[in-house]
């Protein structure tokens, strides 16, 4: 892909910016979390089951909640992140919570330079893959990490989301995955009125090429949901209808908001 390291440096920079501004967020409840609270939602935690013992990959883990959030449960856990700025912190809130897990940093596509071993469980959930341009490279990673017989389990925005402006009121992107998408923001999801300004390269990935790419990867299918909300209050213009769940408010329960999968690797 041209100007691999280009959008690699961009994004990080621009993940490195926001993580101060994360950590700080309503949005993260870092103190919650500091007090015993989870941060994963039901979606993931009803298709992770019991981790109790298990050997976990977390993919993009951010400043690594989620990571430590599974870490709780009794995983084995192991977080990747892009940005040095969130794996310093997912370092520091590992020693606050006195938990366990081991954290790397660096550009996913490049962890097999970094990372010799094979996991029960590969996780990776929301705003993950709109990060990287190739999902077969994607899939064939995740694929070389789970041991023969080991779950992929991966909950995401809904590609149909990423097609609209911000204000939900047109259609301003493909749903396929045509060329780059190069944009510039001011603030951030967890803080919309932060001051900064992220520059920032990503991808919209169609349905079809997630799980083509996992099928054509060794993995098998065990399930496929949609959900006609976020767990997430991350978008503009939206209503909390039930406790934790979150839609767009003009569209109501009339689009996909989230998906989730589970896949196996065959044996």
């Amino acid at each position: 892909m041209e100007n691999y390291s280009d959008y690699i440096a961009k994004n990080r920079e621009s993940w490195n910016k926001r993580t101060d501004y994360h950590l700080e967020s309503e949005f993260y409840d870092v103190k919650g979390f500091l007090q015993g609270k989870t941060s994963l939602k039901s979606i993931e935690l009803n298709l992770l089951g019991d981790i109790k013992n298990k050997s976990l990959l977390h993919l993009q883990c951010h400043f690594g909640q989620d990571t430590l959030s599974l870490a709780r449960m009794g995983a084995d856990v192991t977080g990747v992140d892009l940005s040095d700025n969130a794996i310093k912190n997912a370092k520091l809130l590992a020693e606050k919570t006195n938990l366990d897990a081991k954290f790397i940093c660096c550009d996913l596509y490049s962890l097999p330079q970094q990372l010799d071993k094979q996991f029960d469980i590969v996780f990776t959930s929301y705003g993950t893959i709109g990060w990287l341009p190739d999902i077969d490279k994607w899939a064939k990673l995740i694929s070389t990490y789970l041991k023969p017989g080991g779950k992929f389990i991966f909950v995401e925005f809904h590609p149909v989301v990423w097609m609209y402006d911000d204000n939900f009121e047109k259609i301003a992107y493909n749903y396929f995955n045509v060329a780059p998408i190069v944009e510039t923001e001011s603030g951030t999801y967890a803080d919309k009125t932060a001051p900064i300004k992220n520059e920032y390269i990503a991808w919209n990935h169609p349905t079809s090429e997630v799980l083509n790419s996992l099928i054509q990867n060794g993995l098998v299918l065990k399930s496929f949901d949609e959900f006609n909300y976020s767990p997430y209050n991350c978008f503009n213009h939206t209503e909390e209808f039930e406790p934790g769940k979150f839609r767009i408010k003009h569209l109501g329960n009339n689009i996909p908001m989230v998906f989730s999968l589970e896949a196996e690797k065959e044996i």
